[in-house]
């Protein structure tokens, strides 16, 4: 994740984390905190939920649904520290998670907060790896926040979050326009981090799915009667 993420916790944060981890009435207390009239509460209980997800998750998925709820939060912090834990919690969650979609989508292209847009990729990234239906539901849009992001600093971030995304259960159809997507850098591109991790998550999905001339995706217009609804 981007830097911005990674910081050394807080005495309050620390604190915190020790008291829930073995409690589950304090973790529901601390869950109460993401709907709290306090931004600072909203987002010392987002940050210590993200936290525990990482150590416990079986202790925050019943909490899935707070989590969606906090993606209204306006405070960019609480919504990307809400996105990581759904993240986190996809790979065996995925269907209580669908309802983060659209926050994603919204974060995804938010124009103030890098670490929100990089958190709302990470979370369509861990969800639409899960299955192959999912994965041709987020693929437009990720398609297009390489394109709007390719020249920032979270982009390194993206590429790391795209080679799990690819590594996941995609379809055919992902895998080939990403692989399209992907393959100026792989051979051309500018800076040799970026290079060589394109090069990976291509020559990967060549193998995996035997492509031969890998084509970019071609924008069409969304119609009327797509269904978009989680199975």
């Amino acid at each position: 994740m981007a830097e911005e993420h990674v910081k050394e916790l807080t005495q309050d944060e620390a604190a915190e984390l020790a008291r829930i981890e073995g409690s589950k009435l304090a973790l529901e207390g601390v869950v109460d905190d993401l709907s709290s009239a306090s931004r600072r509460k909203r987002q010392l209980s987002a940050h210590v939920i993200a936290l525990l997800v990482s150590r416990k998750p079986d202790m925050v998925a019943p909490f899935i649904p707070d989590l969606l709820d906090a993606l209204e939060r306006p405070e960019a912090q609480t919504r990307w520290e809400a996105l990581d834990a759904l993240a986190l919690l996809a790979p065996e969650h995925a269907k209580e998670c669908s309802g983060a979609y659209d926050g994603a989508e919204a974060a995804l292209f938010d124009e103030d907060s890098a670490p929100l847009r990089l958190s709302a990729f990470h979370f369509l990234t861990a969800w639409g790896s899960t299955e192959r239906r999912r994965s041709e539901k987020v693929w437009p849009i990720l398609d297009e926040a390489i394109q709007c992001f390719h020249g920032d600093l979270e982009y390194r971030d993206m590429l790391g979050l795209l080679y799990m995304f690819a590594s996941g259960q995609v379809s055919g159809t992902v895998a080939e326009e990403l692989a399209g997507r992907l393959q100026f850098d792989a051979e051309h591109g500018k800076g040799a981090y970026i290079k060589v991790r394109s090069h990976e998550i291509y020559e990967m999905l060549v193998k995996r799915f035997k492509l031969e001339r890998p084509q970019k995706r071609v924008r069409v217009a969304k119609s009327d009667d797509t269904d978009d609804n989680e199975e």
